[in-house]
Order: C-alpha cells, then structure tokens, then sequence
C-alpha cells in the first residue's frame, strides 16, 4: 500500500520547496545524528530514530497539511536544508522552522526558503500568525528571525526541548502579503 500525499512545491530565484522524499534521507539523517549542528533541533542518536523523524514529518503532511519541505537548489539539485510550518502535538501553536545542511550556511537560503514558506501558510493555508520557537544560545536562529520580522515575545516550556523562545512573526498584513507574489522575497520582505 502507499500513501498519496499532495504537497505543493514552491518555487523562489534559487530554491525549490517541495515535500520530502526517500532521496533526502541520507542528508538530513547526518544533520539531525550530529549534536553540534542539530542541537537547536533536536538532535536524534541513530539512523533508526532519524528515519522516525523523518517518517513523522510525512505523517504530519497527512495530519495536518503542512510540515517540512525539502529545500532543494535550482542550479545542482541538491537537498540543502529543510523549512516548513510545524505543529505537532503539545506546540503552543503553528512555528516556522528551519534547518541548513553542512556547506549551504551563509548563502541566504535558510532566510528565501523561510519567507516563501511563510508566504505559503498565509496565502494559500490562511493562517493570520506564526512563531518560530527558539533554544537560548541559538543566535544565529535569533538572527534570521529577527531578520524575517520576528520579535521576541516570551519563553515556554516545549515538551521536546526544554524552554525555548517565542519569536512572533509579523502578520499577512504587516507584510502587505496580497497573496500573488510569485514566491518573490523581495516583494514582502
């Protein structure tokens, strides 16, 4: 039996958005297995667990209709890094995340991805605001945040990671999101 799922795929100048498939596997299990790069994450023990993971942002896409997307790189094809809206069972509320693999950092991909993910949940899923959850000491999530509009607005308690920061994403409006801007960050950025 397979599951049909319908993902959209966004496009930005650079990036490819789209949902997760076998091939990406490979990637992200190094990312998420590494404690230095994902410990502001999250980080999994073993290739086994890291397929859970990854196994339950597809089943999020099922529950939900949104989760994680892919990033890919128009010019070499490459899976660099993951985005998405997530909500899963004891979040506050619906969080924009994101992740860049080893060698994609300092190229604005985690800030164009991010911002075409967030103009996708308000356009095309109608949701009117969005955090980013944060570890202190991640600063350079902080940065991006700030850099996408976010502000600090409190701490909680999340139920993987411990206290984290709330960062509050403007909403459709402060970002004069019209809902036809072809993916273009410099339109509502």
């Amino acid at each position: 039996m397979t599951l049909s799922l319908t993902i959209p795929r966004l496009e930005t100048q650079n990036l490819i958005l789209r949902g997760p498939e076998a091939r990406d596997f490979d990637v992200f299990s190094t990312f998420i297995t590494d404690p230095e790069r994902s410990w502001g994450f999250g980080t999994e023990e073993d290739r086994p667990k890291a397929w859970r993971w990854f196994a339950s942002n597809i089943g999020h896409w099922a529950l939900r209709g949104f989760g994680y997307f892919t990033i890919e790189q128009k010019a070499t094809g490459l899976s660099c890094g993951i985005t998405g809206i997530w909500e899963p069972e004891g979040w506050p509320e619906p969080e924009i995340g994101w992740v860049v693999y080893a060698g994609f950092e300092g190229k604005g991909i985690a800030f164009e991805a991010a911002t075409r993910a967030r103009e996708w949940a308000y356009t095309d899923l109608g949701f009117t605001t969005l955090t980013s959850n944060i570890v202190p000491g991640n600063d350079r999530s902080v940065a991006l945040a700030e850099r996408l509009g976010a502000h600090f607005e409190r701490e909680y308690l999340n139920v993987q990671m411990g206290t984290e920061r709330l960062f509050r994403h403007p909403s459709p409006a402060d970002l004069g999101l019209s809902g036809d801007n072809d993916g273009n960050p410099e339109a509502y950025a």
